[in-house]
This record gives structure tokens, C-alpha cells and sequence, in this order.
């Protein structure tokens, strides 16, 4: 029985040291790299390479505007295949917005900014109840500043993973 054990963890040792290898073999092989840098092979890792990737991805937005700009949508097709791929998970698009105007002007901005995606998430085949939506408005900025570079990192769609 001691030796089963044993084999057993031998076994699952070198499963662990395959997948990683396997792993950092795909990362490096050059396939190229979504609008959010991150690889495209991330499908290839599973369910957790996938749920990262769904992540990573920020979409941004122009100033006082809730419409998918053109350089997004690959962004967005590539988080709807993997979304389309992995039917558990589930996601959060949080809209937020920079300082600019008020709390319930920019609560409004960030919803019609979350929806906005989530519509084209489910145009493009991802059902409904993979996703939800969130305003954050002007609460959350992932930069300080009040600079036109900060307010522009400011005004997007942060993607959580809910459940995987």
C-alpha cells in the first residue's frame, strides 16, 4: 500500500511538471498577444488561463462616450470565444468613469459603459447569465491624477471573474 502511495505522488509529480513546462513552452512560442498583452494561447492553460485572460482585457472609452471603439473589439471577441469555450464562467463588467461631473452623471455613464459591452459580449454569442453588470462611476479610478492620461485610464470596463 506504501508503495502506491508513493507511485501515486510520483505521478502526480511529473503531471505538475509536464503541465508546467507545457505551459511556458505555449507563453513563449510567439503566437502573438491579444489588445491586452496578454498571449493568446491562454485558452490552451484551461480554464484558469482563460479566466485570466477574460480579465487582463481592459476596454476603454472615450471622454463622456459609451460606445465600443474599433480597437476593442478584438479585445472583446477574443473574451466572447473564451467565454463561448468555458460556459462556467462567470463575469462582472464594471463601468467606470474619470472624475469629471457628477456622482449620478457618472454612476448613469458607467452603467450605459458596462452594458455597452456586455451587449456586445452577447451579440456575439455569450449568454446572459455568464454576465452581469456593474457601476462603479467616478469611485474607482485605477489611476490618481487629474490629468487628461489619468482621466483616459480612468474611463473604462474592468472584467472580474465571478466564477469559473
Amino acid at each position: 500500500m506504501k508503495d502506491v502511495k508513493r507511485i501515486g505522488l510520483v505521478c502526480a509529480m511529473v503531471v505538475v511538471m509536464a503541465a508546467s513546462f507545457g505551459c511556458g513552452a505555449q507563453r513563449s512560442s510567439g503566437e502573438g498577444t491579444a489588445g491586452s498583452g496578454q498571449p493568446v494561447t491562454a485558452a490552451l492553460e484551461g480554464v484558469d488561463g482563460a479566466a485570466q485572460t477574460i480579465a487582463a482585457g481592459i476596454v476603454y472609452f472615450e471622454y463622456n462616450r459609451f460606445d465600443i471603439q474599433s480597437q476593442y473589439a478584438e479585445v472583446l471577441k477574443q473574451k466572447a470565444a473564451l467565454l463561448k469555450q468555458f460556459p462556467s464562467i462567470k463575469i462582472r463588467i464594471e463601468g467606470n468613469c474619470d472624475e469629471r461631473g457628477t456622482a449620478e452623471y457618472n454612476m448613469a455613464l458607467g452603467s450605459r459603459r458596462a452594458r455597452a459591452a456586455y451587449d456586445y459580449l452577447h451579440r456575439l454569442g455569450v449568454k446572459p447569465q455568464q454576465m452581469e453588470t456593474i457601476s462603479y462611476g467616478k469611485e474607482r479610478p485605477a489611476v490618481s491624477g487629474s490629468t487628461e492620461e489619468a482621466w483616459a485610464k480612468n474611463r473604462r470596463d474592468d472584467f472580474q471573474i465571478l466564477a469559473r
